[in-house]
């Protein structure tokens, strides 16, 4: 058997940090709680569970915060979780089961991490996140936002969940001004913080900005491939922004040339063609994209939806268009099979129902 550190770093989480903490309790052996600067009552809610509660002075590094509650561990292994995470239904028993039977071979335990949920509660978007680290291998976060570790050694994809369970309804610029603060001190980016730095840009409508920097990431050498084919994606995003639509497809098909595409890419030269009434090569992409299979472990962030209910229904829609009513009903009971409560299933049931 072997033990485990949850480290966390807080700040003002009163609304979410006991049920992250009550998920976790009784799986893990110690608790870090790390506050960097909290004016409600996440303190005290952590008392509760721990009095391993440290205070960290924020100097806009979220590695910095991280390595810090690292440090501060004193089991076998450091598990972190933010505070508006939760172990999944039935995960807290497959960590635990997990400890009983681990002899202390695994360097890095990759977890899956669902990040959003469907109306139903179903996941819809999901990646794999090194989420258990050996404590004796000095595992060093990276990175002032979006920080990450590096992955190596012995490493494991374990069953078990961590769910993302936000009560945010709103974001703050919080991340895309400490990029722009590293880039006023003349800050290196790695690869990572270019295409995140990109990212930040186009969520904050700064598309032209964020042309740029997907550009300069795509630029560059040893670069995960499916990053890749994501910055060409958000890149395809900025210009249908800037209604430079003849730039956004080819940003698309610059995607292919990183291997074969996913449902996600596949889906998005769908919606291209579909856009514009062009049906057959509509037909083309989203066939191709209920073809394609997901694989986490390879790459990297899997909307499930381009997988199977997404492409039937915009299916069914172009054999209709066409004129192809027997294929348009086949694919419309397809996307039932997947998703019977989708609401675009649902509108078109009426319409395929009507006499």
């Amino acid at each position: 058997m072997v033990t485990i550190s949850l480290c966390m770093i807080v700040r003002d989480e009163e609304e979410v940090l006991e049920r992250c903490l009550e998920s976790a309790a009784g799986a893990v052996d110690e608790i870090v709680i790390v506050d960097t600067g909290s004016a409600d009552a996440t303190k005290e809610i952590a008392a509760r569970y721990t009095d391993k509660i440290y205070d960290f002075v924020w100097v806009d590094d979220f590695s910095a915060a991280r390595n810090f509650s690292f440090s501060k561990a004193g089991m076998d292994y450091c598990l972190w979780l933010d505070a508006d995470d939760v172990l999944g239904e039935g995960d807290k028993e497959r960590l635990l089961a997990w400890k009983g039977q681990a002899d202390g071979s695994v360097d890095v335990g990759m977890l899956r991490y669902i990040a959003a949920f469907d109306e139903q509660n179903q996941a819809v978007f999901s990646y794999y996140r090194e989420r258990l680290l050996k404590r004796s291998v000095g595992f060093i976060w990276e990175g002032r936002v979006h920080e990450a570790i590096a992955p190596h050694g012995r490493i494991a994809y374990l069953d078990i969940c961590v769910e993302h369970r936000s009560a945010k309804k709103t974001y703050g610029n919080r991340n895309l001004l400490i990029y722009e603060k590293m880039k006023k001190e003349g800050v290196r980016f790695a690869p990572r913080d270019t295409f995140y730095y990109a990212r930040e840009l186009y969520y904050h409508q700064k598309y032209e900005a964020a042309v740029k920097e997907f550009k300069d990431f795509l630029g560059q050498e040893d670069v995960f491939f499916q990053n890749c084919i994501e910055a060409c994606r958000f890149l395809s995003y900025c210009f249908y922004a800037l209604q430079k639509d003849q730039e956004a497809l080819a940003s698309l098909l610059w995607g292919l040339s990183y291997g074969k595409p996913g449902g996600e890419l596949c889906c998005d030269l769908g919606k291209h063609f579909y856009d514009r009434n062009r049906w057959e090569q509509a037909v083309f992409w989203y066939r191709n994209a209920l073809r394609a299979r997901p694989d986490e472990e390879k790459m990297g962030f899997v909307q499930k939806e381009c997988y199977g209910y997404l492409p039937c229904v915009q299916l069914s829609v172009c054999y209709d268009r066409m004129g192809k009513k027997k294929k348009a009903l086949r694919y419309h009971k397809m996307a039932g099979k997947y998703k019977p409560y989708g609401r675009e299933f649902l509108q078109n049931e009426g319409y395929f129902h009507r006499d």
